[in-house]
C-alpha cells in the first residue's frame, strides 16, 4: 500500500508523515505541498526539510492562480492584516462564519490535486492534517468531520473505489496531535506553523498560539525556539 501525504511543513501534516512513514515505509510514501499564493515560501522550505529528513518523495505544485479572487488575508495579494488573536478570540466576532486567515475551499482543491496525483502514482491512500480545534467554531470548515466524510466519499467514489481519504486526527485536538509526534521522533524543529514570513514566528497568529499552547500541553518547549536560538547565537 502507498500513501500520499499532503505536506504544509506545519506540525499536523508532518506528523501525518511520520505516521505514514512509520505505517508503511518512506519509499511508500509521497509528499505533496501546494504553492496558494501565501504570504511567504517558509511553508514550503519546511516541507522539502521534513521530506529530506524522512527520505520521501516531494511534489511542489502551484495552485495560486485560483486564488486570486480571494481576500483572504494569508495571501500574498490581500491588504489586510493577519488577526493577533487567538481563534477563540476570532469567533467571538465572526457571527458563525469562518475567519478571516480560512482560504476559501483550498482543502477541497488540495485533495482533489492530491487524489489525482495519487492515483497517477498508484498511491491507495491519502493523508491530511485536519483537527478538532481548527474545524471548533466553524474556524476552517474544511477541516470538520463532515467535511472529511464528504470528501472520503467523493474520493473513493470519484477513483473508481481506489483510494480512501484519510483524516487519523479529524477526533483528536492539537495538543494530542503533538503527544502523537512525540512518541513518533516527529522533527517539530524543521516545522513552521506561522502566518508571517519573518525570521522567527511572530507568536501572535491564531497558528502560533494554537502551537505554543499544544507543545505547552504536553510539558515540553517547542522545539522549533531551540533552532531559532542557536541560529540567533550563531
Amino acid at each position: 500500500m502507498k500513501a500520499l501525504v499532503l505536506a504544509s511543513g506545519g506540525v499536523d501534516s508532518t506528523t501525518c508523515l511520520g505516521l505514514a512513514v512509520k505505517k508503511y515505509g518512506a519509499d511508500q510514501c509521497l509528499a505533496l505541498c501546494i504553492s496558494y499564493g501565501q504570504r511567504h515560501e517558509k511553508e514550503i522550505l519546511s516541507s522539502r526539510e521534513v521530506a529530506d529528513y524522512y527520505g520521501v518523495e516531494l511534489i511542489h505544485m502551484d495552485l495560486s492562480s485560483i486564488f486570486t479572487f480571494s481576500d483572504c488575508s494569508l495571501l500574498s495579494h490581500s491588504d489586510k492584516d493577519v488577526p493577533e488573536q487567538s481563534y477563540e478570540e476570532q469567533l467571538k466576532n465572526s457571527q458563525g462564519n469562518p475567519v478571516s486567515t480560512y482560504v476559501p475551499f483550498r482543502n477541497g482543491l488540495f485533495i482533489s490535486t492530491a487524489a489525482s496525483i495519487a492515483l497517477s502514482r498508484s498511491c491507495s491512500e491519502i493523508y491530511y492534517g485536519a483537527h478538532m480545534d481548527d474545524a471548533a467554531g466553524n474556524a476552517y470548515p474544511d477541516c470538520s468531520q463532515a467535511f472529511w466524510s464528504a470528501m472520503n466519499t467523493a474520493v473513493w467514489e470519484g477513483s473508481g473505489k481506489q483510494l480512501k481519504l484519510e483524516a487519523p486526527f479529524i477526533e483528536m485536538n492539537k495538543a494530542q496531535i503533538v503527544a502523537k509526534g512525540l512518541e513518533l521522533g516527529v522533527p517539530y524543529e524543521l516545522t513552521w506553523s506561522c502566518y508571517e514570513g519573518g525570521d522567527r514566528p511572530c507568536g501572535k497568529c491564531g497558528t502560533c498560539i494554537d502551537r505554543a499552547r499544544a507543545f505547552a500541553a504536553n510539558g515540553v518547549p517547542d522545539p522549533a525556539l531551540a533552532r531559532y536560538e542557536k541560529m540567533d547565537r550563531s
